[in-house]
């Protein structure tokens, strides 16, 4: 497991912002070889990688590249920065964090002392209007030498492992799901398949929809990460799901009512190989699927997500045994949607 966690670490460490997916793209692209790879015009990754069956389905896997940031709106006469969110993002898990530019220019967010606030004000979390970013600058005129409207930032945090098999750090949304295609991808497939590295999940699925048309699958797989709730204060069904319980299986989410066939095939297959697997117990979250399974004709799609805690902060973390049985149950089931 030590290769897995430092493999994803390395890819988690890389910004990339909904829209701003460079250094995310360049790193895959120069850590698989295929058959056929190609960019689209959003920065969708597209690969066709030949394997040792031709199946009766077209196959796609897909997983974002993308992660949540913050993107600059305006500049201060002081040299403070204004920002709004890319992507969901709550904003108590903003305040007081670090925050990295792409040029390599640090922040802090900060807002007014618990000293200054008045009774009201203390009793919520400021919202992004009231928040600002510090990057040391003390007027325009040098904050804007250093950074400009419309760029963006992301949370610049430790990365760790710790525990028994836990892992946390920034952007394991999506990244857990790229690295598990990119080990696809460079291994030895039993059937043809295509792989989408998507952009743009984080804002509405956009890479996704531009790519599953291009494409035109049959079969989607889409491997993501999931929020758990197994924490103080959750219990029953608000757990939503669990680390350490294996690979999600979704039914159902706020954007997609996944292929039954496929879901159960999914959960049957894992059973017969003692992959460990799980399903949600709470209808929530959304991903690429509710842009891939409407796309042309329509797509036979089902979701395989590594559960997570924290999304969409600074600190998720996960387990590395739940990211290798996702990866063990996506190769099982190209198998079977291949010749369905």
């Amino acid at each position: 497991m030590a290769d897995l966690a430092e493999r994803l670490l390395e890819i988690c460490a890389l910004d990339g912002t909904s829209g701003d997916e460079g250094a995310v793209r360049d790193f895959i692209l120069s850590h698989i070889s295929a058959d056929e790879v190609t960019t689209d015009n959003l920065g969708n990754i597209l690969v066709f990688r030949k394997g040792r069956k031709t199946p009766k389905n077209r196959v796609m896997f897909a997983a974002h590249m993308d992660e949540v940031g913050v993107m600059v709106t305006d500049i201060t006469e002081e040299g403070f920065l204004r920002f709004g969110a890319v992507g969901g993002i709550d904003p108590r898990v903003v305040l007081g964090r670090g925050l990295r530019f792409r040029n390599g220019t640090p922040g802090v967010v900060g807002t007014k002392a618990v000293h200054q606030q008045s009774a009201e004000e203390r009793k919520k979390a400021p919202d992004f209007p009231e928040m600002l970013i510090d990057i040391g600058a003390s007027s325009r005129e040098e904050a804007e030498s250093r950074v400009s409207r419309g760029d963006c930032a992301v949370f610049d945090s430790d990365a760790f492992c710790f525990g028994d098999g836990f892992v946390k750090s920034k952007a394991i949304d999506d990244r857990a799901g790229c690295l598990i295609m990119m080990d696809m991808i460079n291994g030895d497939p039993e059937y043809d398949a295509w792989y989408a590295f998507t952009v743009q999940e984080e804002i509405g699925t956009r890479g996704a929809k531009a790519a599953s048309f291009t494409i035109a699958p049959d079969i989607a797989v889409v491997l993501e990460t999931t929020t758990a709730c197994d924490i103080l204060g959750c219990s029953g069904e608000k757990r939503v799901c669990e680390l350490g319980k294996g690979c999600v299986v979704s039914f159902m989410d706020r954007a997609t009512i996944y292929d039954r066939e496929l879901y159960q095939l999914a959960r049957n297959k894992a059973d017969e190989l003692g992959i460990p697997n799980q399903t949600k117990t709470l209808i929530a979250g959304g991903n690429d699927s509710g842009a891939i399974h409407v796309s042309r004709g329509g797509v036979r799609t089902c979701a395989l997500s590594v559960p997570t805690r924290y999304l969409h902060s600074p600190s998720c973390v996960a387990k590395l045994s739940d990211i290798e049985a996702t990866a063990k149950l996506a190769e099982a089931v190209l198998g079977v949607f291949a010749e369905l």
